[in-house]
């Protein structure tokens, strides 16, 4: 048989054998994505805190869980705001633009749905950002929010955390999105744009972020630089 014949040969088995290959992936992968999308862990240091009301898909406002506690002196804290309320900046991840429809309203109604007027426990990163943001990963009864939004697929994996304790996991969780084509993954109605290439389109600066800082900040454009 000559050569160029087998390599037709070991052509159309490749072929024939790809459907069975990338469903063995499959079988293979999903699990060990799944049971790290299903890890709780016990925050020992973390700081208890209310949710007040969710701005975006990654920004909340929040009091202390203790009326008798006051706040760290190093918390951001603004006129706009009820005295000790501060913003929380969901570390890990980023969310649709709420003028990115349907995908911006979605982030935010799903975090609203899941921590609005509850208590929740921050794992801080780093200090406050020059918008007055408190960074944090976002814990409640166990379980790490910033990652089961990803995992949701309302947002995307933003690989910018100070300490990068959770990126394996948060990384982990955009993947199973994408591979269940959950939220913004979803091909019958795909989010094409990241939101930093969405707000360039639309001409939306970061020199314009600190307009943001109102308390109608939510309804702008720029909402997600909060």
């Amino acid at each position: 048989m000559r050569s160029d014949q087998l390599s037709v040969i070991s052509v159309k088995s490749a072929s024939r054998n790809f459907p069975r290959v990338f469903l063995v992936s499959l079988v293979l992968i999903l699990p060990l994505l799944f049971i790290q999308g299903c890890q709780t862990n016990t925050i020992s240091n973390g700081k208890q805190v209310q949710v007040m009301r969710v701005i975006s898909g990654q920004t909340i406002e929040v009091i202390s869980a203790d009326k008798q506690h006051q706040i760290d002196p190093s918390f951001p804290h603004s006129s706009s705001l009820t005295p000790h309320s501060f913003k929380v900046r969901l570390t890990g991840i980023e969310a649709p633009d709420m003028q990115q429809q349907p995908w911006g309203h979605a982030a935010r109604q799903q975090l609203e749905a899941t921590v609005n007027g509850k208590t929740v426990t921050l794992e801080l990163d780093g200090q406050p950002d020059k918008f007055g943001r408190q960074w944090a990963y976002v814990w409640q009864n166990g379980k790490l929010l910033n990652e089961q939004l990803l995992k949701e697929g309302y947002v995307l994996w933003d690989g910018r955390s100070r300490d990068r304790k959770y990126d394996d996991r948060l990384e982990k969780a955009q993947a199973w999105a994408r591979i269940m084509g959950r939220g913004v993954w979803d091909v019958r109605q795909p989010m094409r744009q990241t939101p930093t290439e969405f707000r360039q389109m639309a001409g939306v600066g970061e020199k314009r972020a600190g307009e943001a800082g109102g308390a109608g900040g939510e309804k702008s454009a720029i909402t997600n630089y909060q």
